[in-house]
């Protein structure tokens, strides 16, 4: 039985990476059924452009532009929503600077043995991952090489960026957290797919070229933390979020891990970043919205500009 795919590419002011993701997704070997194409209420030219190529008058293409910018979260809570609603059997999610190469959709459902597990394409920039992935076992090991990771490897969890869910799932554990806005969405979902025994597997021969983001290491007690360079509006997001993580999941970890490391960031920030002041204000802000569990687009209400 062949099933219907759906993909859900979430997209935000960026037309030109839109328009390459697209042509990489409409060039798949095995192509997905239905494309869905989520516009957080861009205020660039998106549609006109979408438009003027051809892409929406596609039988596979269909468009939404929100009414407002609810963040990657809110764009896959509603894009997975819509999926869900067009009978898809599987749903491909990514973000719109992903460009899969050619075999990646084909490679991915060759791989996808079980309905009750998620499956996800390898993100990666040139011959590098674009990004550590801790690949479960005892010990869990921490890859950064593309060549050395196995074919198929159960991973702690797999960000929106080829992952590829059954609508089974989908029903048993829920739509993505909205609350989210930017940052750690895909963390959480996987980890709420996990606690329900879904495991999520990373499949190394699906791979989607994605920019490289810009990271710096940090030494700490024991081991080496990879740190994002963020603007101080996203550490709000970034702080929030990891404490909501922590939360929910980690139990006493909050305060013996993620405490921790979050101010370790805080200083790798200072040390490494500008706006120092503005930096601190948004971690304290996120720290604070953290453990009130406050969720949503809420860093203009701490004064904190995009």
């Amino acid at each position: 039985m062949n099933p219907a795919v759906a993909t859900v590419v979430v997209t935000y002011n960026r037309r030109a990476l839109l328009l390459e993701c697209l042509a990489a997704l409409f060039a798949q070997s095995r192509r997905p059924d239905l494309i869905l194409i989520i516009d957080n209420a861009s205020t660039d030219d998106t549609h006109k452009c979408l438009h003027s190529e051809g892409v929406l008058s596609r039988a596979d293409v269909r468009y939404w532009r929100l009414a407002e910018n609810l963040g990657g979260a809110g764009g896959f809570h509603h894009g997975l929503r819509q999926a869900m609603r067009s009978g898809a059997d599987l749903i491909w999610l990514m973000d719109d600077d992903a460009a899969p190469q050619a075999d990646a959709l084909q490679v991915l459902l060759q791989a996808a043995s079980s309905a009750g597990d998620i499956y996800g394409s390898v993100a990666v920039a040139g011959a590098k991952l674009c990004w550590p992935m801790t690949i479960q076992g005892d010990p869990a090991q921490r890859i950064t090489e593309i060549a050395e990771l196995p074919p198929l490897c159960e991973v702690e969890f797999l960000p929106f960026l080829g992952f590829l869910i059954h609508r089974s799932v989908v029903e048993r554990i829920g739509l993505p957290d909205a609350g989210y806005f930017i940052a750690a969405d895909d963390c959480e979902y996987s980890l709420r797919a996990r606690r329900t025994g879904h495991k999520t597997i990373l499949v190394a021969g699906s791979r989607i070229r994605h920019p490289s983001p810009s990271t710096y290491p940090l030494r700490v007690p024991g081991r080496i933390l990879t740190c994002l360079r963020l603007v101080p509006w996203k550490r709000y997001y970034d702080t929030r979020n990891r404490m909501l993580l922590a939360k929910s999941y980690y139990g006493v970890r909050l305060w013996t891990q993620t405490l921790p490391s979050l101010f370790a960031r805080l200083c790798g920030a200072l040390l490494h970043e500008s706006d120092k002041v503005a930096q601190v204000w948004a971690f304290a802000a996120g720290l604070c919205d953290g453990f009130l569990g406050r969720k949503g687009r809420r860093h203009e209400r701490w004064g904190i500009k995009t």
